[in-house]
């Protein structure tokens, strides 16, 4: 064959696998479908028990916006923006609304007022004083985007808006940061993402990992001023769409998130479920270590080798497990869907383990329970001490798999998570779709859609 016949050989190979790819890509957006809500769930400790409280006249559904919650009025829930997308994707705005659902009457309520932000996705709003500060986010339409780094104050005695102007170097545009209140009363921003437009349909992603200080000038609060900061200490690495709350002692926690390695036409996301404190005090970073369960050194101390206690659940312990354990199941969807997940059980010491200052205590001490999976944008509470961690997401090949299942951390004694409401085992591995055709028919991902910032603005434009 001469060359011509190998060029247009090779031509012929190349229309098939685009025109392949291309019907591969319209098969799984006809499949995947976002779902939002406008549901309103409580969690009671005492009684371990989730329950959906309805509420007449609620805010639209939708994804990706802020929630504060203040004393004021016998305690307030504040919601600010978000994104509304149909199922099919086909409908997509942001929202620019203010809500409340006043907790002692348990009634919802629109706030108008003016002078407010434009509708967006993926900002921060904090509670601070009398007050709710905002901050960033962005706005995506079919044609273009933005990202935001303006900050705007509501009052919630006038309920008014109004737009700050601080002086000094502030945040480049961005969503999806941390945004918490210092006991010193000013408002740190670290990290985020933003993209923007290199060349014609191609855009560059950034991850931030820097820090800011705002902060009322010489005590005015109608003066701000932006200030770099440069913590010390062990900072977590370059991520998005990590969860963010306020442990005891006034220090900022940070969990989990996701880097995104993006090539020439794909994105690999590396998940995350590591635990970071930043002392704003002390303006240092320090990494969560888990000490694991005192019962569990005494046990290693003595040479006993003895039965777990409640050995029948893998994630409180496994700790008379001898090797790793490969066990392939059927996990059924929301919407019906039935996806094979391959779980992998490692035996303890397998699986990586922080060191400890102490040599001595890391030979004696056994692995932790197994914590959370890694996720990004998961919903983060602490209570008495105890940090809660609930849901989020992660990513498997073309997947987006939406979790629902919540454990805690006792934050005072750092010794092992627990597993109040377990969705699948923290090890799940799920079987990605191959190439061949013979599996183009196969079952499609769990339901869920971008309920959450980054993860959106990275993967597609919940935040």
């Amino acid at each position: 064959m001469g060359k011509k016949g190998k060029k247009e050989k090779k031509g012929r190979g190349a229309e098939k696998t685009a025109a392949k790819m291309e019907k591969k890509v319209s098969k799984r957006s006809r499949k995947e479908e976002t779902f939002l809500y406008n549901e309103l769930y409580v969690y009671n400790i005492r009684k371990d028990t989730w329950t959906k409280v309805d509420i007449p006249s609620p805010p639209p559904r939708r994804c990706a916006h802020q929630a504060v919650v203040v004393p004021q009025g016998g305690g307030q829930l504040w919601v600010f923006g978000g994104e509304f997308a149909s199922p099919n994707g086909e409908q997509f705005y942001h929202y620019k609304d203010l809500w409340v659902l006043h907790l002692a009457t348990k009634t919802w309520e629109q706030v108008k007022s003016t002078g407010g932000p434009s509708g967006r996705s993926g900002h921060r709003m904090v509670a601070w004083k009398r007050q709710l500060i905002l901050f960033g986010g962005f706005h995506e339409s079919t044609r273009d985007y933005i990202y935001y780094n303006d900050v705007y104050a509501f009052n919630l005695d006038t309920f008014t808006w109004s737009k700050l102007s601080p002086s000094g170097t502030g945040p480049t545009p961005r969503s999806g940061c941390q945004m918490s209140v210092t006991p010193q009363g000013g408002i740190v921003v670290y990290g985020g993402y933003s993209k923007q437009r290199v060349k014609k349909d191609v855009d560059k992603g950034t991850r931030h990992s820097d820090m800011f200080l705002l902060k009322p000038e010489d005590g005015r609060e109608d003066k701000w001023v932006w200030t770099r900061m440069n913590p010390s200490g062990v900072k977590p690495t370059p991520r998005s769409g990590f969860s963010v709350a306020m442990a005891p002692n006034h220090q900022t926690l940070f969990f989990g998130g996701v880097c995104d390695e993006e090539e020439e036409e794909s994105l690999l996301g590396e998940f995350f479920n590591d635990l970071y404190f930043y002392d704003a005090t002390r303006n240092r970073w320090f990494e969560g270590q888990l000490k694991g369960p005192k019962s569990e050194k005494k046990k290693r101390r003595r040479g006993r080798k003895e039965e777990p206690e409640g050995g029948s659940k893998p994630a409180c312990g496994g700790a008379g497990t001898q090797g790793p354990v490969q066990v392939v199941k059927e996990v059924v969807a929301e919407d019906g869907t039935v996806v094979t997940i391959k779980q992998v059980l490692t035996a303890p010491g397998l699986a990586g383990q922080p060191r400890s200052e102490d040599e001595d205590s890391l030979e004696e001490a056994s692995s932790p329970a197994p914590g959370p999976c890694p996720r990004s944008n998961a919903m983060l509470a602490v209570k008495h001490g105890v940090l809660y961690v609930y849901g989020g997401m992660f990513e498997a090949g073309d997947r987006q798999v939406t979790l629902s299942d919540l454990h805690c951390l006792d934050l005072h004694r750092m010794e092992a998570w627990k597993a109040l409401v377990e969705m699948d085992p923290e090890t799940q591995e799920w079987l990605e779709e191959t190439d061949s055709e013979e599996d183009s028919e196969e079952v499609e991902g769990a339901e869920g859609g971008v309920d959450d910032e980054d993860s959106g603005e990275e993967s597609s434009a919940e935040d």
